[in-house]
């Protein structure tokens, strides 16, 4: 996302490792859902071998730290999730089957959050057959035992406009969590808004100097 957050971020004093999600960005586009079983590889790759690291994620790049947070709490210092509520809970086949519609262009008119999917996949750079076959993937919901192992603190941040609203479940779930809720912000404009940035560098202690 070019939102300009990374090199806030190094204004903070922070080190930066940018990731792309298998489907994503620069990242391979494989068309095929199997390849997509496990998205927290890529993190393991890129992350250091000893200590901890601060993490940033947002949409599927949040619940992809998740699922490695809480498999692997001793990795991550602390983590802000972005984009991601209640619905990490439950498995909506029907609400999946919409968005994959979506990205393929074969939604209706009248939907439009499938149709926000199909704007976001024809970006420059994205592959909407890719996208659809990550959602096709299908991951199992969250449960409260697994989200009990994630040891550090976290910062769920949530647009009230977002249809992954609302996150108060995910943020009880989490053994610390503080949960952000952005005035008048909807999914795909939440990585831009300055709410979001302010909570994050505050959360993260990188506010530039």
């Amino acid at each position: 996302m070019a939102t300009g957050v990374s090199a806030l971020l190094e204004d903070g004093g922070r080190t930066v490792i940018g990731v792309d999600l298998l489907g994503h960005g620069d990242a391979p586009k494989p068309h095929d859902p199997a390849a997509y079983a496990d998205l927290t590889e890529r993190l393991v790759d890129a992350l250091p071998a000893d200590g901890t690291v601060d993490a940033v994620g947002f949409s599927l790049g949040a619940r992809t730290l998740l699922e490695l947070a809480s498999a692997q709490p001793e990795r991550f210092g602390r983590i802000v999730l972005a984009g991601i509520g209640d619905g990490a809970f439950t498995l909506d086949g029907e609400q999946t089957d919409r968005l994959i519609a979506g990205v393929r262009g074969e939604a209706p008119d009248s939907d439009v959050r499938a149709h926000a999917f199909r704007h976001y996949a024809e970006q420059p750079g994205n592959d909407p057959e890719a996208l659809a076959a990550v959602l096709e993937r299908r991951a199992a919901p969250f449960t409260d035992a697994q989200l009990a192992a994630v040891a550090c603190p976290v910062l769920v941040v949530l647009g009230d406009r977002d249809f992954a609203a609302p996150g108060d479940r995910l943020a009880a779930a989490l053994p610390d969590a503080r949960l952000v809720s952005l005035r008048n912000v909807d999914h795909f404009a939440t990585p831009e808004s300055f709410a979001f940035i302010d909570a994050m560098l505050g959360f993260l202690d990188a506010v530039p100097r």
